[in-house]
């Protein structure tokens, strides 16, 4: 059992949104870490900062959801990373607009507000990329 959840190649939605999340929380860390070192360090704008963590975010997740989360034999799309990547500045288009609203709007702080935003693209994220790119039997 830990080895299909963990290991084995498989197209099951449930396995995929596990895997999907654990990925995601990888790829928040480095989005959350660049953030903070770049708006509290470096003092660059938070909406800035957002942008650049969330590219690189991006890149870690792509490189594991091909690796690992989707089932990707016989998956030779060779457009596969521009369309991830067009899933995923949706994603950073929502990211923004939730971390402006919360922020500016709600007067959360800046962190909190990416914490928010992060659950709720999420899922845009995984089902974007599930159905539109990573389609079982193709």
């Amino acid at each position: 059992m830990l080895s299909k959840l963990l290991m084995e190649q498989t197209d099951n939605t449930a396995i995929q949104l596990f895997r999907s999340l654990l990925v995601s929380f990888i790829a928040f860390a480095v989005d959350f870490s660049v953030l903070f070192g770049l708006t509290d360090i470096m003092h660059m704008h938070y909406l800035i900062s957002a942008s650049v963590a969330f590219l690189l975010g991006l890149g870690v997740n792509y490189f594991f959801s091909v690796k690992w989360v989707f089932n990707t034999q016989g998956n030779k799309k060779r457009f596969q990373f521009l369309i991830f990547s067009l899933i995923g500045i949706v994603g950073l288009g929502s990211n923004e607009v939730f971390i402006w609203i919360f922020t500016e709007k709600l007067h959360l702080h800046y962190l909190m507000s990416k914490v928010v935003s992060t659950a709720v693209v999420y899922f845009w994220n995984f089902f974007a990329r599930k159905i539109i790119l990573f389609k079982e039997n193709q």
